[in-house]
């Protein structure tokens, strides 16, 4: 530190100061939450089921007895309330936004809570979005929770840059499909939180085969799995493997995922009370 320095690094125009700390980007809480742990779920592509997982974590978690809770980061296509059975148009009061609740008593919160028709389009660029997804953190009063998951939208773009910033999180889970053109999907998701400084958590395969209901013979509809190597590659564990089930499906078409069978999401749900 020079003899001239005020101790105000956000007035120094010095580039080599050996004083100077990093700024932080995080943005504050809501004055009404206590969140423990903020797990994010994300994909690099679209269509591998992520928001499927992320709602199968957060029952499971619930279901061991934690308080759980859902950030639907996914501004332009939100599907974590249908899935829930949850569409009362949420209100601001003075405190903040009071998040919806389901069934089973997880919190949620979402664009579509905040549309009068959530059948709307929402036509923002990127930036706005992102601002959006910061005011879930410091607008909703999400009081407390015990794992917070944040439901990413797919890909490295404006939304999940300004998760990774600008909220605590603990961790990520990478959702995979057994597809060989995946690898270099996920490659990208893993490297962007490795770059960003944030732990990977482990791999959630979904869609990993489809067992006959009758005679029990599992069948690997998308192909052998190329996600092995990739653990290995990354030193990252696999947490989970997900078979087809339209069940799944139906349970989350008619809001009632909350219903599903978890014996498959059960060891990821698991490894994350270790972490």
């Amino acid at each position: 530190m020079s003899e001239a320095c005020s101790g105000n690094c956000s007035s120094c125009s010095s580039s080599d100061c050996g004083s100077r700390t990093k700024e932080s980007l995080l943005a504050p809480a809501n004055p009404g939450s206590h969140v423990k742990k903020v797990i994010a779920v994300v994909s690099g592509k679209g269509g591998v089921g992520k928001s499927t997982v992320t709602s199968m974590l957060a029952c499971a978690m619930a279901k061991q007895g934690h308080s759980t809770a859902i950030l639907d980061a996914d501004i332009t296509g939100p599907s974590i309330p249908k899935a829930f059975g949850v569409s009362e148009c949420r209100e601001a009061t003075e405190a903040g936004i009071v998040p919806a609740i389901s069934k089973e008593g997880i919190q949620v919160m979402s664009i579509n809570l905040l549309l009068d028709d959530e059948t709307s389009p929402v036509l923002w660029r990127g930036p706005v979005l992102a601002g959006a997804v910061k005011q879930f953190w410091t607008d909703v009063i999400w009081g407390d929770v015990d794992y917070l998951f944040v439901d990413m939208p797919p890909g490295t773009g404006d939304v999940p840059l300004t998760v990774f910033q600008s909220l605590p999180i603990d961790g990520i889970i990478v959702v995979a499909t057994p597809q060989d053109l995946v690898s270099m999907i996920v490659a990208k998701a893993v490297n962007m939180a490795r770059m960003m400084e944030i732990p990977v958590l482990g791999f959630v395969e979904n869609y990993s085969y489809y067992q006959c209901p009758d005679c029990g013979k599992k069948t690997e509809v998308f192909g052998k799995s190329h996600l092995d190597a990739m653990s290995q590659q990354y030193n990252i564990p696999i947490l989970a493997r997900l078979p087809i089930d339209p069940a799944v499906a139906q349970m989350a078409d008619m809001g009632c995922i909350e219903q599903v069978d978890l014996t498959a999401i059960e060891p990821a749900a698991q490894a994350l009370t270790k972490e």
